[in-house]
């Protein structure tokens, strides 16, 4: 016979729904002595525009303990309804902490409504906006939202923090990083928080090639080919890359229109326009834009060349004299230099570096 569930038999679901998520993921593997995730970036990008395009708040600066625990929060399956999906889900180290599909897989099945983006160089956009439509304030904002989200993990914030209670490695962790046990959403948001900024992976060709060779941006440099030096003065000069991806961080600071469409169905931050993140380990995190309809980047490059749409908020820079949008008419071997200097970005040991790695043992 059917019976109405009670207040206390409805709690006792949700314990028992957090006593089967708790069973269901192991425990962290961790080192013994913390890594080190406050680095330090080279010469070339410790400068000025970096630092002021840094978005780290002064009360939440990277710490080894602190990114500890929100390594450990980012790939816990705890945190969504089912036990199934963590942040590490969508945003997967191998491929620059984004997605290999259009839309991510929530922890129902269902998809998402955009790309996830990569995470690798997100302390570096100076307004510290997050998401496409840059909805969320702050990284700090950020983190929880997919937590909440009913698509994506479908928790409310209050049941993950009782998840993350009941976890009995937690207390350790989060005394290490704040002082004392006590689970919070403003501690596990700035605990994400600081694992997410310590992604900065400086590892590439480009910057060995930039720490031989100082000073202005899009000079031929040391170490790269012909090809690939030909696609940085492209990238920096007539291609007019570096007028949205600018400086050797690659970024802006502010959401563009790239004329994606004449007449945009996602409008994005408004009018069409989207965050617009650094180009550094590009090359890793297809599908591009925000709705990841390029599969490749030769893809994107015949879009800048040839394939921009006019558009009421399209970004200057894109624009003929006419207000028309901009054609290159590149060539063949233009078109290809480009994309060998874009994956001159690569930090080849990011994908493997174990700071950022899953903690948990495989399921």
């Amino acid at each position: 016979m059917l019976r109405l569930v009670t207040a206390s038999g409805l709690g006792a679901l949700v314990l028992l729904s957090a006593f089967t998520a708790r069973r269901a993921t192991p425990e962290p593997v961790l080192p013994s002595t913390p890594y080190h995730y406050a680095v330090p970036l080279p010469a070339h990008l410790d400068t000025p525009p970096a630092r002021i395009a840094d978005n780290t708040p002064p009360d939440n600066p990277v710490t080894d303990a602190g990114a500890t625990l929100g390594r450990v929060l980012f790939y816990d399956t705890r945190l969504s309804r089912n036990g199934t999906t963590s942040c590490g889900s969508c945003h997967l180290q191998e491929h620059g902490f984004a997605d290999t599909t259009r839309f991510s897989v929530g922890f129902d099945g269902e998809r998402t409504a955009r790309n996830a983006m990569s995470l690798a160089f997100a302390r570096f956009y100076q307004s510290g906006r997050f998401f496409w439509d840059e909805r969320a304030a702050s990284l700090e904002e950020q983190v929880l939202m997919p937590i909440a989200d009913p698509v994506e993990m479908g928790l409310t914030v209050e049941e993950a923090v009782a998840r993350v209670e009941a976890a009995p490695f937690y207390g350790p962790l989060f005394a290490d990083a704040f002082g004392t046990p006590e689970v919070t959403p403003e501690r596990m948001a700035k605990a994400l928080a600081q694992f997410v900024r310590s992604i900065v992976a400086t590892n590439t060709r480009y910057d060995r090639a930039r720490a031989q060779r100082p000073g202005r941006t899009g000079q031929p440099l040391p170490g790269l080919t012909d090809e690939e030096n030909r696609g940085l003065q492209l990238f920096f000069g007539a291609a007019r890359c570096s007028e949205c991806h600018s400086g050797d961080l690659m970024i802006t600071d502010r959401p563009l229109s790239n004329g994606l469409d004449a007449r945009p169905a996602d409008r994005g931050a408004g009018f069409g326009r989207f965050k617009v993140g650094s180009l550094r380990n590009v090359a890793l995190t297809a599908p591009y834009m925000h709705d990841g309809r390029f599969l490749s980047l030769e893809e994107v490059v015949e879009h800048y060349d040839s394939g921009i749409q006019p558009h009421g908020a399209l970004f200057p820079s894109l624009r003929q004299g006419n207000g028309q949008p901009i054609r290159l008419n590149l060539s063949e071997k233009d078109r290809a230099a480009l994309v060998a200097f874009l994956r001159t970005l690569t930090d080849e040991t990011l994908a493997a570096d174990p700071r950022w790695s899953d903690p948990f043992p495989p399921r």
